[in-house]
């Protein structure tokens, strides 16, 4: 069974007024007073791109049991160090309430700050990338060429930003929208090898645009510390039972793709273009209207969409024996919507977006729950 492992993006923040707090050097210093250190034991905590945010990293899991575990542990963690300094942390994907703000703190950081400009300023978003392990390179393209056209569909059953600058965007997942201002972020065409990839990201580095290999933010790509496939679409999840969700999901993907190359099976057909007005669909509608549909590339309602991943990879999921789980959290999401859903709920009580950050705290920290499958086709 592949292994798979987490990066969970938090925004820390004031839990009164809701503004994100620029504490993250803190928070690290609290969880590790001589410098922030792996936790060979449980999760750890990493500083990002902005002070305002925390990366949660978990552990290498086998089981979805061992990665639910390793979630909540992680959010508790940062939550606990971030309680010291009088913050909270929340899995917001952006924040409701927000000024542009200098990068600090980190000399790479801060030079990718005077290149970029208000882009990097406005930068302060949280995305939830999975790792899930792969036997070589050539095996990681394979599993990129072959799933490339399913990643909107996670990216719309994560959507959780539906608030920028104090306004209602009108997005379901408005990250997808900023982050994609990054001149590599988005999909990718078809590498058909490692030895392609690799000549594709030199094609790239040598145009002087990005600064380094790390700038490199395609929807998935090979990690550069890892013998893993990274998917990065997904905003950063509300709830930590849809966390689980997304990142069983992906599990499921890589290992249907890395089937399917190993059978012989081509790589996706579909055009690159198309599978940007797929995540553009996915960004502004999340699972309120209608997707492309992967294999068709064209409008279907989100419920059959996912009901045509769970079919896609149902041999992957009753292999790892993740198939009931991924079936009811994806039913969840559809039944209650995704935390863009809830940040909307909880602005429209009484037009405050302090209580958006409010509802997002007890949320992000609060337990599961389970669901009727029906409301999905299989």
């Amino acid at each position: 069974m592949r292994t798979f492992g987490v990066e969970e993006e938090l925004l820390i923040a004031d839990p009164v007024d809701g503004m994100p707090l620029a504490l993250a050097a803190d928070i690290l210093d609290v969880t590790s007073p001589e410098g922030p250190e792996s936790n060979p034991q449980g999760p750890s905590l990493k500083s990002e791109f902005k002070q305002e945010q925390i990366e949660v990293n978990s552990l290498p899991c086998r089981t979805a049991k061992e990665l639910r575990a390793e979630i909540r542990a992680g959010r508790a963690l940062a939550d606990s160090a971030a309680l010291a300094v009088g913050a909270r942390v929340a899995a917001l994907a952006t924040p409701p309430v927000f000024h542009a703000t200098p990068t600090t703190g980190n000399q790479r950081y801060a030079a990718m700050g005077a290149e970029f400009g208000l882009i990097s300023r406005e930068q302060l978003t949280c995305g939830f990338h999975v790792h899930v392990s792969i036997d070589s390179p050539e095996e990681g393209v394979a599993v990129l060429d072959r799933m490339r056209h399913w990643l909107p569909v996670l990216l719309a059953l994560s959507a959780n930003s539906p608030f920028w600058m104090g306004a209602d965007t009108g997005f379901a997942s408005y990250r997808t929208q900023i982050w994609n201002r990054w001149p590599t972020a988005g999909p990718m065409d078809v590498f058909g090898s490692a030895d392609g990839y690799r000549a594709v990201l030199s094609e790239l580095l040598g145009t002087g645009v990005p600064l380094d290999e790390g700038m490199i933010y395609f929807d998935a790509r090979l990690s550069r510390g890892h013998p893993t496939v990274e998917l990065r679409v997904a905003d950063v999840c509300l709830y930590a039972e849809d966390a689980l969700t997304i990142a069983v999901l992906a599990r499921a993907l890589v290992e249907t793709s890395a089937s399917e190359w190993r059978k012989g099976g081509p790589p996706s057909s579909t055009l690159t273009p198309v599978i940007r007005m797929a995540n553009w669909k996915a960004s502004r509608f999340g699972i309120n209207n209608q997707l492309l549909h992967p294999l068709e590339q064209a409008p279907y309602a989100a419920a059959d969409v996912a009901g045509a991943l769970l079919r896609h990879i149902r041999r992957a999921l009753t292999e790892s024996g993740d198939l009931a789980l991924a079936r009811t959290g994806v039913a969840n999401i559809l039944r209650r919507g995704t935390g863009e859903r809830l940040q909307r709920q909880a602005y429209g009580r009484r037009l405050r977006l302090s209580d958006v950050v409010t509802a997002a705290i007890t949320s992000t920290h609060q337990d599961g729950e389970r669901s009727d499958v029906s409301l999905i086709s299989l």
